[in-house]
């Protein structure tokens, strides 16, 4: 009598040779990995991938760094204004001056000028007041002293130069930032780079401020320093009291 034993049923796959069984076999085990992975509850699609990549797996991008008011890095504390400022480069390129993510003197709104370029801003409420440029080479710095003179007790005063910003400064003008905290403007001469943050009644010197000297041999541009930038953190005053 005839006996015949059952047995499970085998299914052999036929591999060509030549350049054919390589892909073949790169096939083979993707599709096992897929089946693997299917049954184990991973990422099938992500293991494709990776053997279709070499066995590498994509990169992940790098997040890009947030950034807060005016482009800085970091939130500035309770109680203070954000802000940013650019001299100007050369005599092409003008200044600009950002206060709380809002640009107060720049080319774009066509409001800078040779010279000083300065915008007011009450130091209690961080309320703008008021933006004027100074022409310190051909023009009149009796404008400059007028400007300065009358400034209210906590006014802040954000400066950045264009150009030349010395040439008609004189003793009273020099006295009245160094009053609002300047140390370099003593020192500030014929086409310097200079970004200056300061205030009425300033008790202690302005930690925000930065000069380039103009000198030929390491001048950036010709005849012209590099520009500067300088952001940070500037506190509000308390309200005077009546």
């Amino acid at each position: 009598m005839l006996t015949v034993t059952s047995c499970p049923l085998i299914y052999i796959f036929h591999i060509p040779s030549g350049p054919l069984r390589a892909v073949a076999v790169v096939l083979l085990v993707g599709l096992t990995w897929l089946l693997a992975s299917s049954i184990l509850g991973g990422d099938g699609s992500s293991i494709v991938k990776m053997i279709f990549a070499g066995g590498q797996e994509e990169p992940t991008p790098e997040p890009r760094p947030h950034k807060y008011k005016c482009g800085l890095s970091a939130p500035c504390p309770p109680k203070h204004l954000a802000f940013r400022l650019l001299s100007g480069a050369a005599n092409v390129i003008g200044p600009k001056i950002c206060l709380e993510d809002k640009i107060l003197i720049s080319s774009v709104k066509d409001n800078v000028g040779r010279g000083l370029n300065i915008a007011l801003v009450n130091g209690v409420s961080g309320e703008p007041l008021e933006t004027k440029s100074f022409d310190m080479w051909a023009g009149d710095v009796s404008d400059l002293l007028k400007f300065l003179r009358p400034l209210h007790e906590g006014t802040l005063v954000f400066v950045a130069s264009f150009d030349d910003p010395a040439t008609k400064l004189n003793d009273e003008a020099r006295q009245l930032f160094e009053e609002l905290g300047s140390t370099a403007i003593k020192d500030l001469g014929f086409r310097d780079s200079w970004v200056f943050v300061g205030a009425k009644g300033i008790e202690n010197k302005s930690p925000f401020e930065q000069r380039m000297k103009n000198s030929k041999s390491s001048n950036k541009y010709e005849g012209w320093p590099e520009s500067l930038e300088m952001d940070g953190c500037v506190p509000l005053r308390a309200p005077l009291e009546s």
